[in-house]
């Protein structure tokens, strides 16, 4: 397959790649990149494609475009500090795979390490290296060449969980905090239940946009890059009158400190298989549970859809027999 492009020097660039072999050459004028362009297929169907010596650099390496992407791409988005730390994973422990070029990068390659990936993480991991992967190869590829990324296909990702916290967790889980170090955790976890934040919006709250006496929140920037004003309970209010204020910050935490910190609160407290952004599933469930319409819980969680509120909301079912038999 012939793929003919401009060079930034004005040149054109003819290049035909044959079951991952490749061969490039550039030309003043286009017309004679495409002769040759021609002339190189039919060698190639003939099995006379050889690889130029010197042709392309190392620069050329998957490897060189992830850290590329790492160091001028992924600082300019929202969760680059994330992303910077994906890449950091993928040169570190894929040097097999990395080290491919990318004239020679082929869909099988792709998927083959795809395949290996989804036999050790989950599929919703491998959804976002497939991600860095395909936006540091169009970021290093030539405008109009074929990103061969973008043709591997992504794994089914169904993440949804129904987890509540069962009866006695939240005690242990606040007896953990009690016994722990960081003294920020116990009011993180609280606030986490009491107002339905996520994480991120939770460690980027800063002070002045926190309004105790009408007992609101802003969040300028959240996940889905419309601000919202969180109303706060009274439970709420009184954990952040209680906190100082010697930081810009509700929270002057980083997040794999809430990370190691909540892992450290759930062996403390024996509870099985609870990530932190459970706690957002519980909050808005008890919310609900509270007698809130969907509509009022939506306004609270941020959600753009109810049907996107309904994967987060589960209900007790102890609590609706109840009602049930309530009303008889």
């Amino acid at each position: 397959m012939a793929t003919i492009n401009k060079r930034p020097s004005g040149k054109w660039q003819a290049t035909v790649r044959y079951q991952g072999r490749s061969s490039s050459k550039s030309f003043t004028k286009r017309v004679d990149a495409i002769k040759w362009a021609r002339e190189a297929e039919l060698q190639a169907e003939r099995g006379m494609i050889t690889q130029r010596k010197g042709g392309m650099s190392d620069k050329c390496t998957l490897s060189f475009a992830l850290a590329k992407y790492r160091d001028t791409v992924a600082p300019t988005h929202r969760s680059g500090d994330r992303e910077q730390r994906c890449i950091d994973a993928m040169l570190k422990h894929h040097q097999r795979f990395t080290r491919l070029r990318l004239d020679t990068l082929t869909v099988a390659d792709v998927s083959k390490w795809r395949d290996e990936r989804l036999q050790k993480v989950a599929a919703s991991t491998v959804v976002r290296e497939l991600t860095l992967l395909q936006g540091a190869v169009g970021h290093a590829l030539d405008a109009g060449a074929v990103n061969v990324v973008q043709q591997v296909k992504r794994p089914r990702v169904d993440d949804r969980r129904e987890l509540r916290l069962q009866a006695g967790e939240w005690q242990r889980l606040m007896q953990a905090c009690d016994q722990d170090r960081n003294k920020l955790l116990r009011p993180l976890l609280v606030l986490a239940v009491e107002t339905a934040m996520r994480r991120g919006e939770l460690l980027t709250m800063q002070w002045r946009h926190v309004d105790l006496q009408r007992c609101t929140a802003l969040l300028p920037k959240t996940k889905n890059g419309h601000a919202r004003t969180v109303p706060l309970s009274p439970v709420a209010v009184d954990f952040l009158s209680a906190l100082s204020r010697n930081d810009d910050h509700v929270f002057p935490l980083s997040g794999d400190c809430v990370q190691q910190g909540f892992e450290r609160l759930r062996r403390r407290a024996q509870v099985q298989d609870l990530r932190f952004h459970d706690l957002r599933h519980e909050a808005l469930s008890r919310l609900v549970e509270r007698g809130l319409s969907l509509i009022e819980v939506q306004q609270v969680s941020g959600h753009r859809t109810l049907q996107m509120l309904q994967r987060y909301v589960h209900l007790q079912t102890a609590d609706i027999v109840a009602k049930l038999h309530a009303a008889e």
